[in-house]
């Protein structure tokens, strides 16, 4: 038996505090649907926030980013 095809992604904060949640959907289900956009509580603002979601490789490259260099700068 083959496992369904899922894509996962982040739940980001519109905050910009860069809390995220992590979530997955099924791709076959899903064809033609908008994004998901969420109220969740974020810790780092301690309250409740609108979430949108992103694609996981996306975001990772771009927090990865900006960490090198932060990194670089310290």
């Amino acid at each position: 038996m083959a496992k369904a095809a899922k894509e996962t992604f982040f739940l980001v904060s519109s905050e910009g505090t860069g809390f995220f949640y992590t979530n997955r959907k099924n791709k076959k289900k899903g064809k033609g649907e908008s994004k998901l956009k969420v109220r969740k509580y974020d810790p780092v603002a301690r309250k409740h926030v609108l979430f949108e979601d992103r694609k996981l490789s996306k975001l990772k490259k771009k927090y990865q980013a900006s960490e090198s260099t932060d990194a670089k700068s310290k």
